[in-house]
């Protein structure tokens, strides 16, 4: 058993793996737009306008997330380009400062972030999708169990198109795409109509009653970048865009202003028919507006917006598989997580990982939704942050790297002040959940050196986990080597 292992080991280079290019323009932008627009943009304007207090400063809350995320994208994309490897600030991270704090965040997103995000995204398309199919005349109670098993069944659905073919599962997100954006269509339209009708009241005095605790805004920026999470979705997936000089950046830029519009009228549609109260008092905002003015058609809704968050948690686990395969070939995982299958051109267990946590995340009574945004919202822009650094640096410390996009250097300092501060303003209310979020993210120090650094499992469980990776690869015609790359490049 271990001769097998070491011959094996001995032909065959993990490292020199890499995904076939199939992303053009059209599948960027829509990996971009898909991967942002999910349930966010339906649950968050409700935690964005509680904290800010005012819709004026809820707009411009989300007008600044919008330019946040720009600034951020941009950053990513100088270093996409100039580190073409797909894990995105995994990949920084590790050639900026080594391998703890890429380490760290491969912990966080892979075992947490990304998994409670599918759940989280799945769970909302269950509950858009009953509410589509029942109405909103259903008891919480008596549908609880019926989301759960829809989510459940999204999950194995979503599983499955990703590990039959990256071409279908980016092909699938493209059609899931126009479906979600029918659904922000018809939201602005109803809102360009009651605007034109002289329903505007709400904008009167939009700065009234603005909120002036700085955790408050802070927590709006949560509810808004939640809503934008997903703007470095191609970063993950570097190694797969076709020509990525030129298409990553039109991908980037032209995906994340069609957002930003759309949530800007988005969010003036909703107050267009809703008061402020309204909106503060839902998680499923396009639901009251349907319920509100559309009559017998308003499951259509519901029903897009389920179709919206599916096609959403299609580009999640698409991505978490490949920052799962990033870190295996980087020995970070086990070495089974580098596995590619050479016909479907899948990293399959890296796939299957994600959505493994994901399902187990339905069985207990879930966390609200604000408690989770305010978690992860934590862990996620103290990461960018990093990353933001680690550009920085990078041009300190290797000044003469290629760059084919460099972005102009106000751009990273002051988006390096903004998650500073979107990171640091929760402690100053609720310091305990933050401290909470910071010991999850400093727990995976100890586990990098008990398990990546000094690898102290028990020999017979190296062994047993080797074993297992050579079987698979052959069982299931896998590949992890230079013999099976001419299949996969």
């Amino acid at each position: 058993m271990s001769s097998d292992c070491e011959s094996k080991n001995e032909e065959k280079k993990i490292e020199n793996i890499q995904m076939k290019k199939t992303i053009g323009i059209g599948r960027g932008i829509s990996i971009i737009v898909g991967g942002i627009i999910g349930s966010g943009i339906f649950a968050s304007p409700k935690k964005v306008l509680v904290n800010s207090g005012s819709v004026g400063m809820a707009l411009t809350v989300w007008f600044l997330c919008g330019c946040l995320s720009l600034g951020g994208a941009l950053c990513m994309l100088e270093l996409g380009l100039m580190i073409p490897k797909s894990g995105a600030s995994y990949a920084y991270l590790k050639e900026a400062f080594g391998p703890i704090p890429a380490f760290l965040y491969l912990y966080t997103t892979l075992f947490i972030r990304n998994p409670a995000g599918i759940a989280i995204i799945t769970i909302t398309c269950g509950d858009y999708l009953v509410t589509a199919i029942l109405g909103n005349d259903c008891i919480l109670e008596d549908k609880a169990l019926m989301v759960k098993l829809i989510a459940a069944t999204c999950i194995g659905i979503v599983l499955s198109l990703n590990l039959a073919s990256a071409r279908w599962a980016t092909s699938m997100h493209i059609v899931f795409t126009v479906l979600k954006m029918l659904a922000i269509t018809i939201v602005i339209l109803t809102g360009v109509v009651r605007l034109a009708q002289g329903y505007g009241d709400n904008f009167e005095d939009p700065f009234g009653g603005s909120t002036t605790r700085i955790s408050g805004i802070g927590y709006a920026f949560y509810g808004g970048l939640w809503a934008y999470n997903g703007w470095a979705s191609l970063n993950f997936v570097t190694e797969e865009v076709i020509n990525p000089n030129k298409v990553m950046p039109k991908a980037i830029i032209g995906g994340l202003s069609i957002v930003t519009a759309s949530y800007m009228l988005m969010n003036v549609a909703y107050l267009t028919v809703l008061t402020p109260a309204e909106v503060g008092s839902t998680n499923a905002v396009a639901v009251l507006l349907a319920n509100r003015l559309f009559g017998v058609m308003a499951w259509i809704i519901p029903l897009l917006v389920s179709c919206s968050t599916f096609g959403t948690s299609i580009g999640t686990t698409f991505v978490s598989g490949r920052l799962g395969f990033a870190a295996a070939r980087d020995g970070h995982l086990p070495n089974i997580f580098a596995m590619v299958h050479t016909k479907r051109n899948t990293p399959m267990p890296s796939l299957i990982l994600p959505c493994i946590i994901a399902w187990l995340m339905l069985l207990p009574n879930s966390s609200n939704f604000s408690t989770l945004v305010n978690y992860f919202g934590f862990a996620t822009w103290t990461f960018h942050g990093a990353t933001f650094v680690a550009l920085l640096w990078l041009r300190y410390k290797k000044p003469d790297m290629k760059r084919p996009f460099k972005v102009f250097l106000g751009i990273p300092i002051v988006t390096i002040l903004g998650t500073a501060y979107v990171v640091v303003a929760p402690f100053y209310d609720y310091p305990l959940e933050s401290s909470y979020a910071l010991f999850f993210v400093l727990l995976g120090i100890p586990i990098y050196f008990i398990f990546i650094k000094y690898k102290l499992l028990p020999e017979y469980l190296v062994n047993k986990i080797d074993w297992m990776t050579y079987k698979l690869q052959i069982l299931g015609d896998f590949a992890m080597t230079s013999k099976g790359e001419e299949d996969i490049l």
